[in-house]
């Protein structure tokens, strides 16, 4: 059958089954919708357009499986020739960047010779101006090798007719402005001779400087090394647990290295060892003791830890003993440490509030001093203290009475002491301790008062020039409303008999307060 015989009857076009048709449906709507996600054209950009293509030569691979081989072997070829075409586009762009850097080599090569022109030129610029410097300079040396060599007088002479230098044609002319000028002159020279005499020395004096800090600087060495082998002889009893010979050793230490918050540290952290003495107690001890030989008062920091190490002990007979050999730095803290333990220790209170009296008189802590009279029942000595510093305010004795309120107290500051007036105002002290919820107190003040009768009552309305009348009429309603009527009466009588004092009573409306003005 010929060719044509054949043509003649393959009329109608090959049958395609359903499954076929889907998969060929799929891999071109795959086709579009791939080609519009990576915007391709039908020219494509051509990586993104053959991987589209060859990922659905791939899946017809899968789904014919009868041309699998060939079709694969179709594919790899492609792959190949692909391949070997994006090799030859590198090689291209490569040399292509190559041709333009051998292109522009000539033109850089005429900027760099012409940069290495302007670059000499430059040089020969700069090594003229340093030969000019370098003249100048070797002329001003010799200038001051033969100033150095010999004296050279220069004499002063000025212009008369050329104006002074900071003042007017004007002022020049004025005797008055000539001596005010002439005064600063004379200042301004005083200052700058003083200035010479004190911030320029002589180059001998830089020697002996440089001597005297190099003396220094062996003593500080000698001392450093010093200082090692007594920390390691220190730190060896330590190990050894020879405490009490350790806390001996750093007490006595030479130039007193060891005795020192650091070694006081480290005894600290030892505690206390069962049927023997407290390693730092015996620290303190031995530091207290020597403090005399040694002609140099324990610092603040350790006088404090030791105290407080002392105390810890119930060993207050230590601390009175170290207090009293007057070779200690004394603080506030120390004295509020000793103050908190005779609170506890009551027995022992009296001893400690004159320990921590002592302390505060020290450290120019007057008021604290002053309160610890009082609480010992030492009135007549705390009114002694008060006289001789006299820097105690109004507000000091009243916050006095507050921490210490006892009547005997409060008597001798509201009375003349000395032949010198009080101290204190009686009526504001019971106006002050009835403000303060301190009621017995007052209510105790005001029965010793009312048993001296009126004159006692008038004698200290008269002689108070601290409260004024409006606040005697209020210590009269205080007396009246704790049931003394008769104390409340001979206030106010004495009140009204002073001259030009009149009461007014709340219920008359009509009583004119400027009336006495106009009379």
């Amino acid at each position: 059958m010929s060719v044509q015989e054949i043509n003649k009857h393959a009329v109608l076009p090959p049958i395609i089954s359903r499954s076929d048709k889907e998969f060929l449906e799929s891999m071109q709507r795959y086709i579009i919708t791939e080609t519009e996600r990576v915007g391709c054209n039908e020219e494509g950009p051509a990586d993104e357009y053959y991987i589209i293509y060859r990922n659905v030569f791939d899946k017809v691979i899968e789904y014919v499986t009868a041309y699998k081989s060939i079709l694969t072997s179709i594919k790899k070829e492609y792959d190949a020739f692909i391949e070997t075409l994006k090799k030859d586009q590198r090689d291209a762009f490569y040399l292509h960047g190559k041709l333009k850097v051998l292109a522009a080599e000539p033109t850089a090569l005429v900027y760099h010779r012409k940069r290495i022109i302007q670059l000499e030129a430059k040089m020969r610029i700069i090594e003229n101006n340093s030969s000019k410097i370098q003249s100048q300079i070797d002329k001003v040396k010799q200038l001051r090798a033969e100033y150095d060599t010999k004296e050279v007088k220069y004499t002063f002479s000025k212009d008369p007719s050329k104006p002074i230098p900071g003042m007017t044609l004007q002022q020049s002319i004025n005797l008055d402005a000539l001596t005010k000028y002439m005064k600063h002159l004379e200042d301004k020279y005083a200052e700058i001779k003083q200035a010479m005499r004190i911030k320029y020395v002589p180059a001998q004096k830089k020697t002996d400087l440089d001597e005297e800090m190099m003396v220094l600087l062996k003593r500080r060495d000698v001392a450093e090394n010093l200082n090692e082998e007594l920390q390691f002889r220190f730190n060896e009893l330590i190990s050894l647990r020879e405490y009490e010979k350790a806390a001996y050793f750093a007490a006595n230490s030479p130039r007193r290295i060891l005795r020192n918050v650091g070694t006081m540290n480290k005894l600290k952290a030892v505690g206390k060892i069962r049927g023997k003495p407290l390693p730092l107690l015996l620290f303190f001890e031995a530091l207290f003791s020597t403090s005399h030989a040694f002609r140099h008062p324990v610092e603040a920091d350790l006088t404090l830890e030791g105290i407080k190490c002392g105390l810890s002990e119930k060993r207050l007979d230590l601390v009175i003993n170290w207090l009293t050999q007057e070779r200690l730095t004394f603080s506030e803290e120390a004295g509020d440490v000793i103050c908190d333990y005779g609170e506890q220790d009551t027995f022992n209170r009296a001893k400690c509030l004159a320990l921590a009296q002592i302390i505060y008189s020290e450290c120019g802590l007057h008021k604290k001093a002053l309160l610890c009279l009082c609480k010992q029942g030492q009135i007549h000595g705390a009114m002694e203290y008060i006289q001789q510093f006299k820097d105690f305010t109004f507000d000091d004795l009243m916050q006095l009475i507050t921490l210490c309120p006892q009547t005997e107290l409060i008597q001798c500051l509201t009375k003349e002491w000395n032949e010198k007036p009080p101290s204190l105002s009686f009526g504001l002290a019971i106006l002050h301790l009835f403000s303060i919820d301190m009621k017995k107190v007052g209510i105790k003040l005001l029965q010793e008062i009312n048993k001296d009768g009126k004159d006692a009552v008038k004698h200290l309305v008269l002689n108070d020039p601290f409260c004024s009348l409006e606040k005697w009429q209020e210590m009269a309603d205080i007396c009246l409303q704790n049931g003394f009527d008769k104390l409340s009466n001979d206030i106010m009588s004495i009140l009204r008999s002073q001259a030009g004092v009149i009461e007014i009573s709340e219920e008359d409306d009509t009583t004119n307060l400027m009336e006495h003005v106009f009379w």
